[in-house]
């Protein structure tokens, strides 16, 4: 018979699918969290507080609306993050897509930071990888295919605007840069070591998502740093999630999909 070509429909369809993603109670977790629902997968929502992902999961749509589920999960504690995963299987009895979004910040900068806040701001991603590898060897066991998306930042590939930020706030925070670039470097070795096991890897780095309490100043500053010369909105990175998720990118592996309206072109 001749092979049946899918459809775009299909190839970005995740009925049927389970997705584990921490953070989603956050700007821009919620909204990824909601993308990934209307594309129809089954959510799995991990929250440090266990009461706010419940609220996360309950306000889901899609098809699975009223079925989606909460876990607790401590990205910087490595035995929360081995419980948070039993519990999401125990509950959804498979996973196949993993989005890393969980992020525990410092305000303090390159004047200021301690070299225990630098380091525990590392801790990230150490997070990431020790989720990661449990979904690879979930998939391993289970023998199938499963997708694995980390979030990185346009920060992650270039230096920061000092003049972005000078006088009004400290600079963008040193360590959150380091942090960044790693989490894209790890997805790389990820990739290239996973994929013979059906496991994709790769990341989404966001540009300039202010949330709401971000100084209007600064917002002016930076958008004068934007090709398109404005903030991107949460709901942007909708499309980018549920591409990476999706069997859409079924032959992209290891890369960094950057939506930061045109920052990182200059």
């Amino acid at each position: 018979m001749k092979h049946q070509e899918p459809t775009v429909q299909q190839l970005f369809d995740l009925s049927g699918r389970v997705v584990l993603i921490t953070g989603a109670s956050g700007h821009l977790g919620s909204s990824l969290a909601r993308g990934l629902a209307e594309a129809g997968a089954r959510v799995v929502v991990a929250s440090r507080s266990l009461e706010r992902a419940r609220t996360v999961a309950a306000a889901l749509g899609g098809q699975q609306q009223g079925n989606h589920l909460s876990v607790a999960l401590d990205q910087m504690d490595e035995a929360s993050v081995a419980r948070g995963f039993d519990a999401t299987l125990q509950q959804a009895g498979r996973l196949d897509v993993l989005v890393n979004n969980g992020h525990e910040g410092t305000a303090a900068d390159w004047r200021n930071v301690t070299g225990e806040q630098f380091t525990r701001q590392l801790a990230n991603a150490t997070g990431y990888f020790l989720l990661s590898r449990l979904m690879r060897d979930h998939a391993v066991k289970s023998a199938s295919a499963a997708s694995i998306v980390m979030l990185g930042s346009m920060y992650g590939t270039v230096g920061s605007y000092p003049d972005a930020y000078e006088g009004l706030c400290p600079s963008s925070p040193v360590a959150y840069h380091a942090l960044k670039g790693s989490i894209i470097h790890l997805t790389r070795h990820l990739a290239v070591y996973w994929a013979k096991d059906l496991v994709r890897v790769n990341c989404l780095s966001p540009g300039p998502f202010p949330s709401p309490a971000l100084a209007p100043e600064i917002v002016e500053r930076l958008k004068t740093k934007l090709p398109m010369g404005r903030m991107g909105e949460p709901h942007e990175l909708k499309g980018a999630v549920v591409f990476l998720a999706s069997d859409a990118s079924s032959f992209v592996t290891g890369q960094n999909l950057v939506v930061d309206g045109g920052w990182t072109a200059w």
